[in-house]
């Protein structure tokens, strides 16, 4: 049976090493299976290109792409995906935070052929900044309760399943990708393992908060439209709040007639009337933008250099 394992990098010179070693060790703790590697190069600026030449080199079972330009994790998962020839298809990070010494243990599950794909979950965040923490479990509980798919808290992209599983997503062809989302949004039996958090083996973090904060509107925006809805019920409860104002008005100005004006009063009803617009038209313009987005139609990435 081949196993493709699908290694999406960026600048990760400095982890490619540990990262294939732990590789050679699943491969000889499992040798029954064959296994190929597909490394996606997302347009690096370090020397993580030559260091999957070489590996390719040295080893036929090794494979690469590299992007003309970093087009992002999610089009390196989806160009892997497009690219993986294997029964089964994993996904993991270069930065050995997916620890490759669970692989064996999704091997077994998936071998038992009750499940279509075996997930994980971090269980804790040590390690990682608490007000990073905060926002990211505050984004799980609101995503949840708008999407009608379950996004699990702390679901991470490393996983392994079957090729029916990589072919349904993707069938999802939307250039606005949440694949966490495209995860449950797709079904399929899926078994998933806990662990704590690793930190990086080497290297730095390439998830700056601005990154984190257009993810988190990518996946809401992608699996609701709560949020149109939202706009659309303060519309409402302005409206009805500013007739009951203007009855409350009329009755008032014709039992202690005409009062003195408040300015104060006013300015602030208009700077929130203004706030409700504003914030209308700014979910309004986050589904446009997406819209234009997707019927451009262009690649979701475009390959330099390929072996």
């Amino acid at each position: 049976m081949l196993i493709s394992l699908i290694i999406p990098c960026y600048n990760e010179e400095a982890s490619l090493p540990i990262l294939w070693k732990a590789l050679e060790d699943v491969k000889a703790l499992r040798p029954e299976f064959e296994y190929e590697y597909i490394f996606v190069d997302d347009g690096s600026r370090d020397r993580t290109l030559p260091i999957l030449e070489d590996l390719a080199a040295r080893d036929a079972s090794v494979h690469y792409l590299s992007f003309s330009r970093n087009f992002g994790k999610e089009a390196g998962m989806y160009a892997g995906l497009n690219e993986a020839r294997g029964e089964w298809v994993a996904i993991l990070d270069a930065d050995m935070q997916d620890p490759p010494s669970l692989l064996p243990q999704m091997f077994d599950i998936l071998l038992m052929g009750e499940i279509d794909m075996v997930a994980t979950r971090r269980v804790t965040r040590k390690g990682e900044p608490k007000i990073r923490s905060f926002f990211a479990r505050f984004f799980y509980r609101l995503i949840n309760r708008m999407t009608d798919v379950e996004i699990v808290d702390g679901a991470r992209d490393f996983r392994v399943m079957t090729h029916e599983v990589a072919d349904a997503i993707l069938s999802l062809s939307e250039r606005q990708r949440f694949s966490k989302g495209i995860f449950s949004w797709v079904g399929f039996r899926t078994e998933w393992i806990e662990y704590e958090n690793i930190e990086r083996a080497a290297g730095e973090t390439k998830w700056s908060f601005w990154k984190l904060f257009k993810y988190a509107m990518d996946g809401i925006v992608s699996f609701t439209t709560v949020p149109l809805r939202l706009a659309t019920f303060s519309g409402f409860f302005v409206s009805a709040a500013s007739f009951i104002y203007i009855i409350y008005y009329v009755i008032r100005t014709l039992i202690w007639g005409i009062p003195v004006p408040g300015y104060p009063s006013l300015l602030a009803f208009i700077l929130f009337l203004g706030g409700i617009t504003l914030l209308a038209l700014g979910i309004l313009g986050e589904y446009l933008a997406r819209t234009y987005m997707e019927v451009k139609r262009r690649p979701l990435y475009i390959i330099r250099k390929k072996k």
